[in-house]
């Protein structure tokens, strides 16, 4: 049974874990998951009062064409903290992976004004930007079908996302040294406000995760982990 309980979190440990996390076996959510979640779950919210105010004609209309692949059939009933968590949980990949994520939508909604962040198009986005993203962090990496079996997609689909995402971002996926720290700014912001960042958190049982040596392995080996069953 789930206990709520409360997390603060300080711009002092957010930055420490943003440049000092320790890939263990035992490694907690990285702090920059929950709030990635809050400040895409307020876009969400502002998005949704948006809409509501506008005629569903202008407000649809402006969606772009290509950006509809994003879209799924239904939506997922995943939370983005919980879908996020699961990313983390069965791939492993650092704060900074999320960070450049972060980077990659805010220049995809930028290159594209007329995509709006929905219930209908975040997970699948989300997706495939951290799964860009961890090729242009990390050193070795998870294949493409693997990912798409975490995020609950078919192959083929994640990988026709992530040629699209390319080229509806003009493959600028290069994420210098300020611009990353930029981010962390603000980041660093987002706790700062009130004196800290109040998270509500339910206690899970601890999954066992993958080591922290990361090496690139065959996702049909079922021994390593087993998949709760998502579709977008």
């Amino acid at each position: 049974m789930a206990v709520s309980s409360s997390l603060v979190i300080s711009p002092r440990e957010l930055r420490s874990d943003l440049y000092s996390y320790s890939y263990q076996d035992n490694s907690k959510t990285p702090l920059v998951i929950s709030l990635l979640s809050s400040l895409i779950d307020r876009t969400l919210t502002r998005n949704q009062r948006i809409s509501r105010k506008a005629s569903p004609a202008s407000y649809s209309s402006c969606g772009g064409g290509k950006t509809h692949i994003f879209d799924c059939r239904e939506i997922p009933d995943l939370t983005i903290q919980s879908y996020l968590e699961r990313i983390f949980r069965y791939t492993k990949a650092g704060p900074s992976v999320y960070v450049v994520a972060y980077v990659y939508i805010d220049r995809f909604c930028q290159f594209n004004p007329g995509f709006k962040i929905s219930l209908t198009n975040v997970h699948r986005l989300l997706i495939t930007t951290i799964m860009i993203a961890s090729k242009y962090v990390e050193d070795l990496n998870y294949k493409n079908s693997y990912f798409a079996k975490v995020g609950g997609l078919e192959t083929e689909d994640l990988n026709r996302l992530e040629l699209e995402f390319l080229f509806l971002m003009g493959f600028k996926l290069h994420v210098n040294v300020s611009v990353f720290e930029s981010y962390c700014c603000h980041l660093e912001r987002e706790v700062s406000f009130g004196g800290g960042y109040q998270i509500e958190k339910a206690l899970r049982c601890a999954e066992e995760i993958k080591s922290g040596q990361m090496i690139v392995q065959d996702p049909n080996h079922h021994h390593h982990h087993q998949f709760a069953e998502i579709l977008l």
